[in-house]
């Protein structure tokens, strides 16, 4: 899947623009939250464990809402997280996360449907897996 690449000033806007709710919903794509989750991992990582309320009132504020059928999913969230994480502790510290961003979009994860490879689309897209951690039922995420 090819994606336009984002510098590190695109990042943290990206990031600093989901934190503080003002981040246009357009620019909310696949991209950006590997951008996101990548930039608070490494400059805030004290919001890494706030995600869920980052997420539920991003939503909200860009006229969405969050329920059993739209907006926050708690399993799409942790394994997103969990990715970015290993993701970016296999580079120093001084990496680019421009790099590193490139890098993990131009993997198996770059792909928007990659959960599917580990859970099946009726287990994650059920209620129970948005509102809480569910295991994947197809092939285990990386530890």
């Amino acid at each position: 899947m090819s994606f336009e690449p984002l510098d590190e000033a695109a990042i943290a806007r990206i990031a600093t623009g989901l934190l503080s709710a003002t981040l246009p919903k357009a620019e909310w794509t696949h991209a950006a939250h590997f951008a996101a989750a990548l930039w608070i991992l490494r400059h805030r990582p004290d919001a890494a464990d706030a995600m869920p309320d980052v997420i539920r009132t991003y939503n909200v504020a860009t006229g969405g809402v969050n329920s059993d059928m739209a907006g926050y999913h708690e399993t799409i969230t942790r394994a997103s997280m969990r990715v970015a994480a290993r993701w970016l502790a296999g580079y120093p510290e001084e990496r680019p996360l421009a790099d590193i961003l490139a890098a993990l979009l131009d993997s198996p994860y770059g792909r928007s449907d990659w959960l599917l490879a580990h859970w099946s689309r009726e287990r994650l897209f059920g209620a129970e897996a948005r509102r809480r951690w569910v295991e994947p039922d197809l092939t285990p995420l990386p530890a």
